[in-house]
């Protein structure tokens, strides 16, 4: 086990020591695999307010932000819709008393 322990580490050194600094400075260079985040695919997003009609060229955030506020209007104007017409006897007589 020592031996092949020894046999490692004089391969690492010789690797180190090589007469081609350039290629293992190159590889030894460490790769920026996935983080592409400057890339761009596909199209350049824009501000929902630059171009309503058209949410497949939206910002990400400004998509989700438009797409909730949309579903909290159509669920408060729903909730008003079916309750709003609901009053309390209470009302009924105060503005009958007026």
């Amino acid at each position: 086990m020592a031996s092949s322990l020894a046999a490692r580490q004089a391969a690492t050194l010789a690797r180190l020591y090589s007469s081609k600094p350039a290629a293992q400075a190159a590889s030894l260079v460490q790769r920026r695999g996935l983080s592409g985040a400057a890339d761009h695919h596909g199209p350049p997003k824009v501000n929902f307010w630059q171009d309503p009609m058209s949410p497949s060229k939206w910002k990400e955030e400004h998509f989700v932000i438009v797409s909730l506020s949309g579903w909290g209007l159509l669920f408060f104007s729903g909730y008003k819709f079916f309750t709003g017409g609901k009053k309390n006897e209470e009302e009924k007589l105060a503005e009958a008393s007026h």
